[in-house]
């Protein structure tokens, strides 16, 4: 069963949309909201797996109000209005699905019918989503206070440091806010680079439309990593939204190596995850960034990245959504320089050239 919200503004609609969507055998309307700052509280709470929006409601556009959920809470969205004139944009803004309400004329039952289809259409992407989709943390008691158990990443993979410099690559870290931000870095980036290793938290379902989207903005070739893949030059390996990304050397040649273990630091795939197994395997050779992002994730490696001499930066407070995890990796010393958003692909290109480390 996939759990719907509907946000439109209209009460009658909100009715018919409902009893249209729970006429479907797969889905169920857990709850409604009347505006995207309604919405944005039902997100919270309820954490569908599917929403649809209006685009035409007061206080804020869906179109904004898409948009921004794509860059804070990624999640599956069907674009459900009256303005057909925009139903090709929306899907460049995040959307998964749009279907225009009933013309003048229109029965119900057509428009149930559409409905009804392009949702059908959309369940092999919500059973991704939904198979991976974060669950609630395991949490220990003490002292009557509620804890969050996180897991180190000792659990998952030992740390080796290199003791001697591997090849050169370019490591990534980023949560809240990290879509648009690293679309704004990746455009700036030239094709002659070394191997860049990104680790986004992101829905499972989201990182291979990601990768692709990081790709058509970039002359980086961009993927979404798969097991085994040859490190190269002049491209990026972003790792999926339900997987550890790590590299491993074989012979001569540096890979990739996808784990399907737990959570580590709350998140799967998580940044102290790579960045362990960059530090293990190049070492002082890697130049390792902690974009924007709530919580600590990629702190502990990051600090093991910077004891054994590779580049570590951190982007500063100004230009992040969320400063948690750059912060944290600042208040552990693991940070060489802290930069502004639009300064990172220049300290990347800086990085390749040889003139910073």
């Amino acid at each position: 069963m996939y759990t719907v919200l509907v946000i439109d503004d209209s009460a009658s609609m909100r009715r018919i949309i409902k009893d249209m969507i729970n006429s479907i055998d797969e889905f169920e309307v857990i709850c409604v909201a009347t505006d995207a700052f309604d919405a944005r509280e039902k997100i919270k709470e309820y954490e569908p797996d599917l929403v649809t929006i209006d685009i035409n409601m007061p206080k804020m556009d869906g179109v904004v109000f898409l948009r921004n959920l794509m860059r804070l809470h990624p999640m599956p969205a069907v674009i459900i209005s009256g303005e057909s004139v925009r139903g090709n944009d929306i899907f460049d803004d995040g959307a998964v699905g749009f279907i225009p309400k009933p013309d003048h004329g229109e029965s119900m039952q057509s428009f149930q019918n559409r409905l009804k289809e392009t949702l059908l259409n959309l369940t092999f992407l919500l059973k991704r989503y939904t198979l991976k989709k974060p669950q609630a943390s395991k949490k220990h008691v003490l002292n009557n206070q509620n804890i969050e158990y996180k897991i180190h990443p000792d659990e998952v993979i030992p740390s080796k440091p290199a003791s001697l410099p591997g090849i050169k690559l370019i490591a990534i870290g980023s949560s809240t806010g990290g879509v648009e931000s690293l679309l704004r870095v990746f455009k700036k980036l030239p094709s002659d680079l070394p191997p860049i290793l990104i680790t986004q938290h992101i829905p499972y379902g989201f990182s291979n439309s990601f990768a692709h989207r990081l790709n058509d903005y970039s002359e980086v070739i961009v993927c979404e990593a798969k097991d085994g893949m040859k490190l190269e030059r002049g491209h990026g390996y972003l790792a999926p939204g339900n997987m550890h990304l790590t590299i491993e050397k074989v012979g001569n040649e540096y890979r990739t190596k996808l784990l399907d273990t737990k959570k580590v630091s709350q998140h799967k795939p998580s940044v102290d995850v790579l960045f362990r197994s960059v530090n293990n395997n190049v070492g002082s050779a890697a130049m390792a960034i902690m974009m924007t992002g709530m919580g600590d994730d990629g702190t502990i490696a990051m600090k093991e990245l910077y004891d054994n001499g590779a580049y570590t930066v951190a982007q500063n407070e100004e230009s992040c959504v969320v400063f948690g995890m750059p912060m944290k990796a600042i208040q552990a010393g693991a940070v060489k320089d802290i930069i502004h958003l639009d300064k990172i692909a220049d300290y990347i290109i800086d990085f390749a050239k040889g003139k910073r480390k």
